[in-house]
């Protein structure tokens, strides 16, 4: 049983710090908006980062499995970074430049009578505050699961 855990626990970490953070999304929208929007389980964006989160904590479970001169540790913590990078760079501007032609289109509808019935996705990426904390969600939780289910 426990080689099964241990071959696993990378993944199911991953899954778990994934949930915790779209969870925490929801909440959040809860407790700032008041509004229960099941959607935020599922979406991209906002805070906090569920991307960094699963990728900061399969990091962690393989750091924690293998050390970390491992060659598992080292290529995911490589993978963490990218996608950390991208989250608050490339994503970020997307979304940018998407409220930006969002804006473009309704002017053009006001001053047209053009009729366009979508928008573009605005939240797609993360303000570093926003990484950080998924970060901090996804580095948590194999070390809160090694401490229930003990692997290393």
């Amino acid at each position: 049983m426990k080689a099964f855990i241990i071959t696993y626990f990378p993944i199911f970490s991953a899954f778990v710090a994934w949930f915790a953070a779209q969870f925490a999304k929801l909440l959040l929208t809860l407790v700032l908006i008041r509004k229960l929007d099941f959607k935020k389980l599922f979406s991209s964006g906002g805070m906090p980062s569920s991307h960094t989160a699963s990728v900061c904590a399969l990091s962690t479970s393989l750091f924690l499995l293998y050390g970390p001169a491992s060659p598992y540790f080292a290529i995911s913590a490589m993978f963490s970074f990218i996608v950390m990078y991208d989250a608050t760079g490339v994503r970020r501007s997307t979304g940018e430049q998407a409220q930006v032609l969002n804006q473009i289109i309704i002017d053009l509808m006001e001053q047209n009578s053009t009729v366009i019935d979508k928008n573009l996705k605005e939240i797609l990426g993360h303000t570093p505050f926003e990484v950080f904390i998924g970060a901090i969600v996804g580095i948590s939780i194999p070390c809160l699961l090694n401490l229930l289910i003990p692997v290393v």
